[in-house]
């Protein structure tokens, strides 16, 4: 079974007693991960799991987790699926990608980490919120008309076509 199999796993098996403990772990994690990479973000991070994992004190399988959710923030993203723990992680951020994608994760923990000040102009990262809730208004279309042509290209009026 490889890593990404072991992290699919363990989220799909937590219940209810087992699932406070892993949230516990998985975010103090995933939060000493981010604040150290925040912390050098010119810095392209490469080296084989493992080592990741033991540097950032948390197990391989937690710290799959956190290489699943961070891979659509990379510029590159990585196929994840068949790392093992000798595999090599390439990560090299995109700040405003990665910032998008806490918002959208609702991850207050993680956008809110004091870093950010330091890397995004509070501009920036007012303009990325704006356009994170704007990516989630719904906006309707044009309402047709009973007597309007239909829009399937019938010819027919709406109301003898589709708007049966």
């Amino acid at each position: 079974m490889t890593l990404y199999e072991q992290w699919r796993d363990l989220i799909e098996n937590q219940t209810d007693a087992t699932f406070r403990d892993f949230w516990e772990e998985y975010s103090e994690a995933e939060t000493r991960i981010y604040s150290d990479l925040l912390d050098n973000p010119g810095q392209k991070v490469s080296a084989p799991l493992k080592d990741l994992a033991d540097k950032y004190q948390t197990r391989p399988v937690i710290f799959m987790g956190f290489l699943d959710g961070i891979n659509t923030s990379l510029r590159k993203e990585n196929d994840f699926e068949n790392f093992s723990e000798d595999s090599q992680v390439e990560l090299d951020i995109d700040l405003e990608k990665l910032y998008y994608n806490m918002l959208v994760a609702d991850a207050d923990y993680l956008y809110g980490l004091p870093q950010w000040d330091e890397l995004l102009t509070e501009e920036k990262r007012q303009e990325i919120t704006k356009a994170y809730k704007k990516s989630k208004t719904v906006v309707k279309g044009e309402k047709i008309g009973r007597n309007d042509p239909c829009p399937c290209g019938s010819g027919k009026k709406y109301k003898k076509c589709c708007g049966r």
